[in-house]
């Protein structure tokens, strides 16, 4: 069975056709302390039409903690990961509970899948997971999809997400989704914090996510757990990866049929590339970086305009020990994130060979691996 391949559903009156939709928790319980059940229905109804449309649709849930806080009938706030993963363990099926009932209404079949870092980090674990969303798809189930956080660690950077925005990127980043939306309880990116400054204006659209960018979504406030801050780095990820990404206010009248319509809501972030294939979306996740490479102006002009390899003469500093075929951050000597890579040097070898020319390396090492300490095939630039 080929799990890539699309059904023949597809609405030609609509520009997109596999979409990603994150539910915050701030929308899904409108403001209060539990779970909102005329606004989940209202959400669901929207996806249920779009899905009879023949549209593929996949569901990045928050709520479980919200829902499991009532549930068990506790008002003061938690403190510690293990009551926090408790209350996500008896929220997470009560969260779905209402989900199997919202679609049942549309004769709708729903799946729960439940992610951690450490199962996509693997690149046979990536694989597994996507094949698996990729079936459901094609048996026009609709797939809600959480953070396993009875298993994720606050305190394990590299075992958990951290929040819902970055997973639902790394989710479309999966699927190879075509739009990604991102709905909250505000209006999109503004130029200040709209709810302290009567001056703050809408950005419709973003081009592309730079610095400028970056600084505006830390004076746009708090949003829920993530912030307007992570939800700024998940459409990093998903742009970088050929994704349409839109944040928008899910309280708006049928706002997911008006956005994947195109209409013009929110703030929408442009994909940077065409569809990246699969092996580099993977590396773009940042799931796996074990290192960091920061490289002088000429080679950051090589890499980002002429598609070419990272030799070692570009290299200015490394940064954490990794070995070689090891993927590795590449920096320029702003700060900028240029992208990631394979590398054909661990961290002991690139600092002997940084700096010299292509020609010097087997003198330096005693053998060599070749010329290029990520050669362009397995780089995946930003």
């Amino acid at each position: 069975m080929d799990k890539n391949k699309r059904t023949n559903l597809k609405s030609p009156t609509l520009p997109y056709h596999r979409i990603v939709v994150k539910f915050g928790t701030s929308l899904l319980t409108g403001g209060s302390d539990q779970l909102n059940q005329e606004v989940m229905s209202k959400l669901v109804a929207q996806i249920a039409q779009l899905h009879k449309q023949g549209l593929e649709l996949l569901i990045v849930s928050s709520g479980a903690m919200a829902s499991g806080k009532h549930k068990l009938g506790l008002t003061k706030k938690i403190r510690g990961i293990p009551f926090k993963q408790v209350l996500c363990s008896v929220g997470q099926s009560r969260l779905m509970y209402v989900y199997e009932q919202l679609f049942s209404q549309y004769n709708i079949t729903v799946a729960q899948a439940l992610l951690t870092k450490a199962d996509l980090s693997d690149r046979a674990g990536y694989l597994n997971a996507r094949n698996t969303l990729l079936a459901l798809l094609q048996l026009r189930v609709v797939c809600i999809v959480n953070e396993n956080d009875v298993v994720a660690v606050d305190e394990l950077d590299e075992a958990k997400f951290g929040d819902n925005d970055n997973l639902s990127a790394m989710v479309a980043n999966l699927v190879d989704a075509d739009l990604l939306l991102l709905l909250t309880d505000t209006a999109g990116l503004h130029t200040a914090d709209p709810r302290r400054d009567s001056n703050a204006r809408l950005i419709s659209q973003v081009d592309r996510i730079d610095s400028e960018i970056e600084r505006l979504a830390n004076k746009a406030g708090s949003l829920g757990i993530g912030g307007m801050i992570t939800k700024i780095e998940a459409a990093k990820l998903a742009t970088a990866s050929g994704v349409t990404v839109v944040i928008a206010d899910g309280r708006e009248p049928d706002i997911i049929l008006r956005l994947t319509s195109a209409e013009t809501v929110g703030t929408r972030f442009l994909p940077t590339t065409s569809k990246l294939e699969s092996r580099k979306r993977w590396m773009l996740c940042g799931l796996c970086v074990q290192g960091k490479l920061v490289v002088d102006s000429g080679a950051a002009l090589a890499l980002k305009k002429q598609n070419r390899s990272l030799l070692a003469a570009g290299i200015k500093q490394i940064e954490s020990e990794f070995n070689r075929g090891d993927i590795v951050d590449i920096y320029d000597t702003e700060g900028s994130h240029l992208g990631c890579g394979l590398v054909n040097y661990g961290s002991s070898e690139v600092s002997l060979i940084k700096g010299a020319h292509s020609e010097k390396i087997a003198a330096l090492l005693g053998f060599d691996y070749g010329p290029e300490v990520v050669h362009r095939d397995n780089l995946a630039v930003l």
